[in-house]
């Protein structure tokens, strides 16, 4: 029976790891629909790059920094107890490698791809892992301090702080240090649209990006007598109440329509373990209703250029699931108990920040030293061909 579980379990996390590296795709078509034809060939080489940048960086430091464990010994001794630890560093490394790829939507369209990629090595190396530590692993203290201070440690069950509003964060530093796409906000006060490439590829990766979800979210059980149907239905739920919202206050812009559900699993990662279905319901409405308003804001208002909104997508509903995990995690309304609203604001303030400081220094650094953006005549060219020499429609354009 030990060897039955011990198999069991590799195959669930191993599982999870493969919808969850799925995922991907879906980042890479909501990226790809959503910039202009010719940074479409940019958008998905960049996510497929960034993830195996992100392979070998949590592999040889990222997965020890956060768990202390690493895979320096023989292949007989990382086969033990059928590689579950390989595959729950798999499953993880997925995790890891969304940091990246949330942040590769917010720079779109004018950010050099070997400065990318060598901050890529370096936050899914040590930024993200340090506080990966903190929640995950107990690193530091913090969790322990939370629990004897308010009788609960932080909680986030599937990522909504830890890797959402992580990812979010360091994605708006990125994005305030690149500055705007050219002729995006002009001199007179104009707005320009740089209206998406391809409504139907944006639909897609949101789709993706939906149905693996449920792999993120449930899955982080991590092993099969752990799982819970009630993860599976507050996602669900949190999905549903995120679209519809979305649809409504966007007045049935696909746009906002498609990243609806996105908002409401982002929201509700970190309570889906704890929270009533109708609660779940409420976070992802509200998540969905935080999208619409704030990426409206962001790039009407306050012009700044988040090509996909990942800093109202994932830094702002990240953060208002990790509050919610202890709003409507609580007993009172429907909840399972054991989280504290305090400790919950305390833990996702400390995400929040340390995202902050590391995206700022990141990306900071590399603007200084070695530069950030494409020249003014490669982005006007478009990332396909400066970058890549190639465009989405080879075919076409040679025809031409």
């Amino acid at each position: 029976m030990d060897n039955f579980k011990q198999s069991a379990d590799a195959l669930f996390i191993l599982l999870g790891a493969i919808m969850v590296l799925a995922m991907h795709a879906g980042f890479a078509f909501l990226e790809l629909g959503t910039v202009r034809k010719k940074n479409q060939v940019n958008a998905l080489v960049k996510i497929l790059v960034d993830f195996c940048v992100s392979t070998i960086a949590y592999f040889l430091l990222g997965y020890t920094v956060a768990y202390g464990a690493n895979f320096f010994t023989g292949a007989e001794t990382l086969a033990l107890k059928n590689g579950y630890e390989l595959v729950k560093f798999f499953f993880l490394l997925t995790f890891a490698a969304a940091i990246p790829a949330i942040i590769s939507g917010g720079i779109a369209e004018r950010a050099r791809f070997g400065p990318q990629l060598a901050a890529t090595a370096v936050i899914v190396g040590l930024i993200y892992p340090l506080f990966e530590g903190v929640a995950w692993n107990q690193a530091f203290g913090l969790q322990a301090w939370l629990k004897a201070s308010f009788g609960a440690e932080f909680h986030d069950f599937a990522g909504s702080v830890v890797v959402h509003a992580v990812g979010g964060w360091i994605g708006l530093a990125a994005v305030l240090l690149l500055g705007p796409r050219l002729n995006r906000y002009r001199k007179d006060g104009a707005i320009s649209a740089h209206p998406p490439s391809s409504i139907p590829f944006l639909a897609l990766g949101a789709w993706i990006l939906t149905v693996g979800w449920f792999g993120f979210n449930v899955m982080s059980a991590q092993t099969l007598d752990k799982m819970s149907g009630l993860v599976a239905v507050n996602s669900l739920m949190a999905m549903a109440g995120g679209t519809l919202v979305a649809v409504l206050m966007g007045r049935n812009d696909p746009g906002f329509a498609y990243n609806g559900p996105l908002a409401g699993l982002v929201a509700v990662c970190a309570g889906s373990d704890l929270m009533h279905p109708l609660g779940a319901l409420i976070v992802g409405g509200v998540a969905g209703a935080i999208f619409v308003k704030m990426f409206t804001l962001t790039q009407n208002r306050w012009k700044i250029d988040d090509v996909l909104g990942v800093w109202p997508l994932h830094g702002l509903c990240g953060a208002w699931g990790g509050i919610a995990a202890g709003i409507f995690g609580q007993q009172i309304f429907g909840g399972l108990g054991g989280v504290s609203l305090a400790s919950q604001l305390i833990g996702t303030l400390a995400g929040v920040a340390w995202a902050l400081l590391g995206g700022f220094t990141v990306y900071g650094l590399l603007r200084r030293f070695v530069g950030l953006r494409l020249s003014r005549e490669e982005e006007f060219d478009g990332a396909d061909l400066s970058i890549h020499k190639i465009g989405s429609t080879p075919e076409r354009e040679v025809s031409w």
